[in-house]
């Protein structure tokens, strides 16, 4: 998986480093990251034009993808905070939408390693 993960963009090396070495802790707290993106349900938020939750669920997004270093999300997750702080939800939400794509391959990654 870190291989695979790496060839997307995540930056594995920095995040095990942050889990002090610890390869399996690393991979374990990835394996979460799929739930955790399903469970944020960013896009659902601009659906419903709830900028609030939007802003809630993509700085958690933000935090949680920084903390595993996976760069592309957490990237596109820091510029959406931004924007919605700016009061720009239509830039924010083409961010989000710009980067479903990878995250989506990233999401199949961990889960397709049975991690």
């Amino acid at each position: 998986m870190i291989e695979k993960l790496k060839a997307l963009g995540v930056n594995t090396d920095e995040g095990i480093k942050r889990f002090m070495g610890n390869t399996a802790l690393y991979e374990r707290m990835m394996a979460k990251l799929p739930a955790n993106v399903r469970a944020q349900n960013v896009m659902k938020h601009f659906e419903n034009g709830d900028m609030q939750a939007a802003l809630e669920s993509t700085h958690t997004l933000k935090g949680v993808t920084g903390n595993l270093s996976v760069t592309p999300l957490y990237n596109a997750y820091t510029e959406a905070v931004r924007l919605l702080r700016e009061d720009k939800p239509e830039e924010a939400r083409a961010v989000v939408e710009s980067i479903l794509p990878i995250e989506q391959e990233i999401l199949n990654c961990i889960e397709s390693s049975g991690s």
